[in-house]
């Protein structure tokens, strides 16, 4: 740089430090210095007040300068003589201050440049090192320099008449003391003024750069003079404080202030006024004042000095200056300057680690490093005993990345520099030093010296001291490696990157890795996190040495701790899916140009072992999380390839002996299962995190499907997750607490998913059993079959206490599961919990529908008797036949709503068996008419007798007259009343007898009309139409039994409770009922981002084509789950006003009944997909028209790709009023509720969407009146009430929303400015609680080059952390990355569930919905009358109208109990 330049050390004029009292004896010199110096100190205000200089004139002034100059060159013992000569040149350097002092004589004050310079000439004498010199009189010595630097140092910050050359004097000077004091191999003096002259010198150059820029050859001066200093840390001590400095100044220039924050402390010390093209050089000249950092590591080069020369010569111990003690410090200096390089380097990457982290500041002794003081310790040690080697570093090199345990890796700036650029300025000196030491081998005794990589020659008699061999600047490589490694780790997306770059990088890190010491690998590992994610050409070729690696290092949990570990177990996850996305393409080694090497396939059981190893040994609760999310990948990734091309992977045949050697999907999900779940039961019980990991890794092996899976492995592990849930409930009480019952909570969910996913366990016996006694044990809190020799205790005879409602719930839920769900659960098709069938449906289907038409929903609701059976089931029956049925039967319909759902049944009163029916009904038929028969018998009249003709001839008794006859008594009542009474009865049999007969003279006319041939066939009567089937099916259930009325005992509501649905406010609980899902709902928004987009309208219509989107992302939505349109879908559409939307329209189409209508689609049907815009690029599934839907027993899915206007701002609809006779405006605004955005819900539901339909218009406007706009502001104010306050009741009990986001990426870097919050209002679902801030969230995927996948995921921290199977910076690949991220949505969805603590499950929601139906609308009604409305019609509105007017008198039939909606109502 500075070649054509001449360097002025040596060079300067040596004539001005001379005095002309040199030439005297110095006794005489002396007699003349001490009493001039004593009278000119007497005039400086120091013991008496100031006076001015007796020296007028410039001769005078001369004369007394050479006097004070010599005084300075005295040996130290002349303290006092010394003192006072620096005390006078202090005082008159005041000269170049705007205020000079009084005693500053007029002549310097009329020149202070001039004579400015000549004292600080003068001042030289006091800096250079006086030989023999006892450690008292370096001290003051020391005091001495330590003032004149201090006074020099604000006297050039506050004067303002400095010129050029007084500058470079300046500069000069510090030069000339600097090199005085540190240029000797030892120096007493040196050792305690290194640091502050070495600091001043930096300061005071870099005030310089600012107000006068040193020369060329000023520059060449220092970087020679600075090369001569290398020897002393304290030199690259400033050296890295000052470049970090500057650094941080030039990428302020660059980038902006905000893009590195650099807390250095002396910030401050590049002046205000400097130019950034003053900046930009003086930080390119430091960073190169001290020549090439690598040079350190051949100490021939370092002792290549005239100081080290002499000190060679005169030593007797020393042959070559190599060999001087003091070099033994090297590899601690070496390590220290790379250190100084790597900040630098991270300030360039925007690494906001970035500071004076390991960097010591130079202030004062006590801010060294740790390093620098152990390096110096081991230096005073190895001066006494040349045998022993240089101490260690205190602060380990390979912790150049800070994090704490748990932290994600600080991310690099998104807009730093090319690292082609990085690579230009340092990467010389990186690229070399990590070739340091390299391949140094010891054979006995034989030790390699450094003579190979030191050019240098030496005799074959001298050897280097062993402190200093090549193979002790281990760590500076290993920080230059670590360096280098950070630096290709943060590649752009898209950046390229010169392959000689590439080469040497590839070549070293090779090297590196072969390395057989821990720093040097360890600085790797931890720096390469993210070297196989960012799409480097060749970086393929490091796979089988960083597997190797990780095989050394991973399954020995002693070689790297903490932060290490979790590195080398990122850079695993990035190599897992290699293997089988690659296959057979052939690994070649660098130097290798003939063989052809091994394939990425043949690493595939390598990298299964290492994985299952590591798990076994790892202790880090964010390790474990991590393999764990690893671990399901792989095996998830094994199983889908074997299913999709399973013949072309050779497998083998497995068997027992090499199972655990095996890396087919069997094998692998018999070691995951088998090592989870002892782990998990082991000692990862009390770790929350990690079993809730455990747990959905177990999850998701249930939900893999795995070619000739092992049913005895999967009974294995439904008992092992069932001893976990006994052993976690068994656990004394103290150990109790919220995080406990979760994991138990999130057991169940696991047993639930295993048993739905596997239902052949429960046909054996054993696993039947253990899961029945775990959930008994849940719901009870004990178990009926206790610990042997103990009695069994019968279930009616324990007293339920579980050990936590949550728990009881979860394993209601799982009970459920099992008697409802499981073998009727199909993953393919999912699982249909509630039926379609409703109220409205089914009367859509009577017989007689004319009958029907122009019904309101409240009147069809009449049609129906509710009831509610113990509290839980709410029972609606339907008594009049379906029109498809034949043969008219006792027939009854019942909806059943309980907390699982809602289910329809059709039942018929049958006396025969369905074989026996036609038979049956042909004997009922017409026989058909006789043939006539010839021999016709008489006919003859009989009359018919009341008793048989025997009774005439039985005589009578006495006791046969004891009644006597009516002619009997009638003949001896005389007149008067009892005649008058015998008139009457006579008349009344006399009508009667009339009455008779005219009624059979009326039915033989009606016979005669009918058969008026008596030879007309016989025609049976019509069979009965209607039943009252409601009152035979409960009283054949025994539900209205007396007795059982009796049983629900005194005060408690009976077992069946009659409701009354024609209260006003049933219909809107009912439709709230029927809103509370069963099962879990949870929404999941998917953006698409282009590079470099930072808009949210940019973001929204990149899915409006598919030509804005990536070719396989599409195929990403699709493996999300199933599209369904939502105008029939019945299950969760991702919103609130479109839930459940295709039972509602059939509810509203039921208001009258035009036609038949059909039953909705299933939401499962494959076969009946909507039919699509072949065109789009996602935005079909925005959910105006379609979702991605997915479910299974407990949960749904609705994936949304969001593209229209943000519906928070929706809400917000303002609207002008305009006045056409005075232009006059008037605005109002719709106060925002929940579900502003439509009023499809309820009686408004066929009117159109609220945002869509202009609340009012001027022109429209200037047709109403005032009134009208009036009552139409009145109109809709009472809409959104109604609206409020039905949406109120549907999601009370819920949860607030969990908002996770799924973002596809064309630029990684996008993912730091990607804009969630402003998305935020895009993604309105209803069932917000709460004001969101940001996303529970955030999965970005990244397609590489490669076609694999790179995953990054964001989200505020939980105390559970985030879920699995994902992981951030984890690579997966095409076939299973919808799998991950709908499993990912899914685990993160039910961990926020776990955290809060108001949730409450959907089937406890439903519940709790019946008990208050139950409470609300009773049919109050005693016995008789009970058991009279099963004799009435159910439209009958008398029962309505008796219980409203109970309400209205105060009185209401429960208010003698208490209610408690969670347990039911008691006593």
């Amino acid at each position: 740089m500075y070649g054509e330049w001449v360097s002025l050390i040596g060079n300067e004029p040596t004539g001005d430090r001379l005095s002309v009292l040199e030439r005297l004896p110095l006794d005489s010199a002396k007699d003349v210095v001490l009493p001039v110096a004593r009278h000119i100190v007497s005039t400086l205000g120091i013991s008496q007040p100031p006076a001015p200089s007796p020296f007028a004139t410039d001769p005078e002034v001369e004369w007394c300068m050479q006097v004070v100059c010599y005084g300075l060159s005295l040996e130290l013992t002349e303290h006092d003589i010394i003192k006072d000569c620096v005390s006078i040149y202090c005082e008159w350097l005041s000269c170049l201050t705007p205020s000079p002092k009084l005693s500053v004589p007029k002549p310097i004050v009329e020149r202070p440049n001039f004579y400015a310079r000549k004292m600080i000439n003068h001042l030289y004498h006091l800096f250079t090192p006086r030989k023999g010199e006892g450690q008292d009189t370096i001290n003051r010595q020391a005091v001495f320099c330590h003032r004149v630097l201090r006074i020099l140092q604000n006297i050039m910050k506050t004067s303002g008449i400095l010129d050029s050359d007084t500058w470079e004097c300046v500069l000069l000077f510090l030069i000339s003391i600097s090199d005085a004091i540190l240029s000797p191999p030892t120096s007493e003096i040196g050792d305690q003024l290194c640091e502050r002259v070495l600091s001043v010198l930096f300061e005071m150059w870099l005030l310089a750069c600012g107000k006068c820029f040193p020369s060329p050859s000023l520059w060449k001066t220092l970087r020679d003079s600075c090369q001569s200093w290398r020897h002393r840390p304290n030199l690259f001590e400033q050296w890295n404080r000052i470049n970090l400095i500057l650094a941080g100044r030039v990428l302020t220039i660059m980038y902006g202030s905000d893009y590195i924050k650099l807390e250095e402390p002396g910030s401050d010390l590049v002046p205000e006024g400097m130019s950034n093209d003053c900046v930009v050089q003086t930080w390119f000249r430091f960073l190169h004042c001290v020549g090439n950092p690598v040079e350190l590591t051949q100490p021939t080069i370092i002792s290549q000095t005239q100081s080290f020369l002499q000190y060679a010569i005169a030593s007797q111990d020393v042959v070559d200056p190599c060999q001087h003690p003091c070099l033994s410090i090297l590899p601690s200096i070496f390590h220290q300057a790379i250190r100084g390089i790597s900040a630098v380097v991270d300030a360039f990457l925007g690494l906001p680690r970035t500071s004076i982290l390991g960097i010591p500041t130079g202030r004062s002794k006590d801010n060294l490093l740790p390093l620098i003081q152990t390096s110096v310790s081991s230096t005073q040690s190895q001066s006494t005993n040349q045998s022993t080697t240089s101490s260690t570093s205190g602060s380990s090199s390979i912790l150049s990345v800070e994090m704490s345990p748990g932290s994600t890796r600080p991310a690099p700036a998104a807009a730093r520099p090319k690292i082609n650029s990085i690579l230009h300025l340092f990467g010389p000196w990186l690229f070399e030093a990590s070739l340091v030491s390299y391949d140094t081998s010891f054979v006995g005794d034989t030790r390699r010296t450094s003579r190979g990589s030191v050019p240098a020659a030496l005799p074959e008699n001298i050897d280097i001291p062993n402190a200093i061999t090549i193979d002790k600047y281990y760590q500076g490589r290993a920080e230059a490696l670590g360096i280098l490694c950070r630096i290709f780790s943060s590649k752009k997306t898209g950046e390229e990157i010169l392959p000689a770059y590439l080469a040497r990088f590839y070549i070293t890190i090779r090297k590196g890795l072969k390395d057989s010491r821990s720093e040097v690998l360890g600085a790797i590992l931890s720096n390469s996190w993210n070297l196989m994610r960012v799409d480097m050409d060749g970086v393929s070729m490091l796979v089988p040495i960083l597997v190797s690696a990780l095989e050394t290092v991973l399954p020995n949990k002693e070689n790297l701790k903490g932060d290490l570990r979790r590195s080398a177990i990122q850079l695993l996850l990035s190599i897992l899916p290699l293997p089988l996305h690659f296959m057979n393409l052939p690994l070649k080694e660098v130097t290798d140009r003939n063989g052809q090497g091994m394939t990425f396939l043949q690493l595939k059981p390598r990298l299964a072992n290492l994985l299952i190893n590591t798990l076994q040994t790892e202790t880090d609760s964010a390790n474990v999380q991590m393999l764990l999310g690893g671990l399901i990948m792989f095996v998830m990734d094994t199983a889908a390839y074997e299913e999709t091309d399973r013949a072309s992977l050779n497998l083998g045949m497995e068997s027992p002996t090499n199972l655990l050697s095996s890396d087919s999907a069997h094998a692998l999900f018999v070691r995951a299962t088998y090592l989870v779940c002892h782990r998990l039961i082991s000692t990862w019980k009390v770790d929350l995190p990690v079993s809730l990991a455990a747990l959905e890794l177990l999850n998701g092996l249930a939900r893999t499907k795995v070619h000739d899976q092992d049913a005895l492995e999967c009974r294995r592990a439904v008992k092992w997750i069932c001893d976990f849930i006994i052993h976690q409930c068994s656990r004394p009480p103290p150990a109790h607490s919220k995080d406990l019952h979760s994991s138990i909570v999130a057991a169940f969910q696991c047993l639930t998913t295993w048993l739905t996913e596997h239902p052949y366990l429960l046909e054996d016996k054993d696993s039947l059993c253990t899961v029945l006694e775990v959930v008994e044990y849940g719901i009870s809190g004990t178990k009926s079959q206790g610990k042997p020799g103990e009695a069994l205790k019968l279930k009616d005879e324990k007293e339920l206490k579980p050990v936590s409602l949550r728990v009881r719930d979860s394993a209601e839920a799982l009970l459920t599961v099992i008697f409802e769900q499981v073998g009727r659960y199909t993953p393919n098709n999912g699982v249909k919990t509630s039926s379609l069938v409703d109220e409205f449906v089914l009367l859509n289907q009577l017989t007689n529908k004319s009958s029907n038409a122009g019904l309101s929903r409240e009147e069809i609701v009449n049609y129906f008797r509710y009831f509610v059976i113990d509290g839980t089931i709410l029972l609606g029956l339907l008594e009049d036949p379906l029109e498809n049925e034949q043969n008219p039967q006792p027939t009854v319909t019942a909806i059943l709503r309980c907390p699982t759902g809602r289910h329809a049944w059709n039942l018929h009163l049958r006396h025969m068996p369905r074989h026996k029916e036609k038979s049956f009904s042909s004997n009922l038929s017409n026989p058909g008419r006789p043939l006539p028969m010839n021999d016709i018998g008489v006919y003859h009249e009989i009359e018919h007798r009341y008793f048989p003709e025997s009774t005439d001839r039985i005589i009578q008794c006495k006791a046969d007259n004891a009644i006597p006859t009516w002619e009997a008594i009638s003949s001896t009542i005389p007149g008067g009343q009892d005649s008058y009474e015998d008139s009457r009865l006579s008349m009344i049999l006399e009508n009667q007898i009339q009455d008779e007969k005219k009624i059979a003279n009326k039915i033989l006319e009606e016979f005669d009309e009918i058969y008026t041939n008596l030879r007309t066939e016989c025609v049976p009567p019509p069979m009965s139409q209607n039943f009252q089937t409601a009152r035979l099916l409960l009283s054949h259930l025994g539900l209205i039994s007396f007795q059982n009325r009796l049983d629900s005992g005194v005060g408690a509501p009976p077992k069946l409770v009659p409701i009354d649905s024609h209260h006003v406010e049933f219909l809107s609980e009912l439709d709230s009922l029927d809103s509370t899902s069963c099962r879990t709902c949870d929404t999941v928004h998917i953006f698409y981002v282009r590079a470099g987009q930072r808009k949210p309208d940019e973001i929204l219509s990149n899915v409006e084509s598919k030509n804005t989107s990536h070719p396989h992302f599409l195929e990403f939505l699709l493996s999300l789950g199933w599209p369904v349109a939502v105008a029939h879908h019945a299950g969760w559409t991702g919103k609130t006003n479109t839930n459940l939307k295709g039972s509602k329209t059939t509810k509203e189409n039921a208001k009258t009944f035009p036609v038949k209508k059909e039953m909705p689609k299933s939401v499962h049907n494959r076969n009946e997909e909507p039919v699509q815009n072949e065109n789009h690029g996602g935005s079909l599934y925005n959910g105006d028209t379609e979702i991605l839907y997915w479910v299974d027993v407990t949960s749904e899915i609705a994936f949304i790709v969001p593209t229209g206007k943000s519906e928070l701002d929706i809400n917000k609809v303002l609207w002008n009023v305009s006045n056409a006779s005075t232009g006059g405006t008037a605005k109002s605004t719709v106060p925002p509720g929940p579900m502003d955005r439509s009023n499809s819900v309820g009686k408004d539901e066929d009117k159109p969407p609220r945002p869509t339909q202009p609340l009012l218009h001027s022109k429209s406007l200037e047709s109403n009146t005032a009134e009208r706009f009036v009552q139409h502001l009145q109109n809709l104010e009472k809409e959104h009430l109604e609206e409020a306050n039905r949406m109120k009741k549907i999601q009370a009990g819920k949860t607030r929303d969990t908002k996770i986001f799924v973002v596809w990426l064309e630029s990684f870097e996008d993912s730091f400015a990607f804009p969630a919050n402003e998305l935020l209002g895009y993604t309105y679902t209803g069932l917000e609680n709460s004001v969101l801030t940001e996303p529970s969230l955030i999965i970005f995927i990244h397609a590489l080059r490669n076609g694999l996948f790179r995953i990054h995921l964001e989200g505020p921290s939980l105390r559970m952390g985030l879920a699995t199977p994902m992981i951030d910076g984890m690579v997966v690949s095409r076939r299973i990355l919808g799998n991950l991220v709908r499993q990912t949505s899914l685990n993160m969805a039910r961990r926020k569930r776990l955290e809060n603590d108001n949730f409450q499950p959907p089937h406890v929601r439903r519940k709790q919905k019946i008990q208050e139906i139950l409470y609300k609308f009773p049919l109050v009604m005693s016995e008789p009358e009970f058991y009279a409305h099963f004799y009435q019609k159910p439209t009958s509105s008398e029962q309505g109208e008796k219980f409203q007017h109970q309400q209205l008198s105060g009185y209401h039939p429960f208010n003698e109990y208490e209610v408690d909606l969670t347990k039911g109502v008691k006593v």
